[in-house]
Formats: C-alpha cells, structure tokens, sequence
C-alpha cells in the first residue's frame, strides 16, 4: 500500500491478522496522544460493544444465556476501557 496507509497487526496465540487503514482516518480518529493501535483498539470495543448490543437487546426474542453473558462481560470490558458505560457514551441505554 502506499504511505497513505497505515498497518495494524492484530494476534491472539498463534493466529492473525492485518488491518490496512487510511493514515488520515486514524489521525481523525486520535484524541490527543493516542498511539494508532489504541486508536484501532478503541473502534473496535465500540464496534464489538455495538454488535453484542445488537444481539441482546434488538433482535427477535430472548438471546441465548452465551450472548447475554458475553455482553455482560463486553460492557464491563468497555467501562473499564473508557471509563463510561456504553449507554453513556451512545446515549442509547435500555
């Protein structure tokens, strides 16, 4: 890719995987001194916190006990990570 990109590795034991972005949407994204893989790392909780919140809260009928305890442990992840709940910093709370 060219310079207008950035490279993100992501692993978890043995596996991974490589996330090419634009510099410029990362630099859009930062808050102040954020490295760019907090920068990643952020968009992801946000977008992991917004499909589990999907999963439990607007889909047809009860979810499994799996998922809703897997967003129980997403949101307390998601607190911890930006020291507000996620109906907080949505403002889309149930």
């Amino acid at each position: 890719m060219t310079d207008d990109t950035v490279t993100v590795t992501l692993e978890a034991g043995e596996e991974s995987d490589e996330l090419t972005v634009p510099t410029a949407l990362v630099d859009m994204l930062r808050e102040g001194e954020e490295s760019t893989p907090e920068v990643i790392g952020d968009i992801a909780m946000f977008g992991l916190a917004q499909r589990i919140h999907g999963a439990v809260h607007h889909s047809q009928g009860e979810p499994a006990e799996e998922i809703s305890d897997a967003n129980d442990v997403t949101m307390e992840l998601f607190e911890e990570r930006f020291g507000s709940t996620f109906a907080e910093l949505t403002g889309h709370d149930h």
